[in-house]
């Protein structure tokens, strides 16, 4: 399945959406800034409010793969494909590495902290958290979103996007209580390859939106 842009696909990810949980306590948790344009059609679906996880994932030196990935709590989650002995092959490979990479980008996350509209842990507490990637190839996001949400009181949590890898669904059946996904890829080509339009917003556009939703659903 191919996609006009993000947008289009939000919205048929918000028609899936809207039976169940349009008067329920949602909150949608957009994963990137691409992801804010498919998480701004189902937020103005649902009536709820819209936010933002700052994420900064962190790729093995070489591999087209992610080790993992920080969020803007400060914490630091491995990616859940890799089995506990490539994790410890890994930090012992690139030690110094990964810690200089860790560093980088909690502080990459926290010249953007002081924008606006990101995460509020309070906006959650006893809601129904809806997860929104724009494309899910390994999961590692999706992994740092799960850890940050431990501590909080949800209801549930859902994961929706238009796109995922056969792996990541796996994995997503086993952390979400419950999966919208438009399309399952068994040779994912890269999450652009599948949207004709593939230009994302500024972080400060991004931002922008999820106010603008804030306000009118607040």
């Amino acid at each position: 399945m191919y996609f006009e842009s993000r947008t289009q696909a939000g919205l048929l990810l918000a028609q899936q959406l809207f039976e169940r949980y349009r008067y329920e306590d949602c909150a949608v948790v957009a994963l990137s800034d691409g992801s804010v344009l498919v998480g701004e059609q189902i937020a103005s679906a649902l009536h709820c409010i819209l936010t933002m996880l700052l994420i900064e994932e962190i790729e093995v030196p070489g591999e087209s793969m992610n080790f993992g990935g920080v969020s803007e709590s400060g914490g630091f989650t491995y990616n859940g494909m890799f089995s506990a002995g490539e994790v410890d092959e890994y930090t012992s490979e690139f030690h110094g590495y990964l810690d200089e990479q860790k560093r980088e980008a909690f502080q990459r996350i926290n010249r953007l902290l002081g924008d606006g509209g990101l995460i509020d842990k309070e906006m959650l507490r006893d809601h129904t958290v809806i997860l929104v990637a724009d494309g899910i190839d390994n999961g590692a996001a999706i992994d740092v979103a799960m850890d940050f949400l431990k501590p909080i009181r949800v209801k549930r949590v859902v994961v929706a996007t238009p796109i995922a890898t056969i792996p990541a669904v796996d994995k997503l059946h086993l952390a979400a209580d419950e999966l919208h996904i438009l399309d399952v890829k068994e040779n994912f080509m890269g999450i652009d390859h599948y949207y004709d339009e593939n230009t994302i917003p500024s972080h400060e556009e991004s931002i922008a939106k999820i106010n603008q939703i804030v306000l009118n659903w607040r």
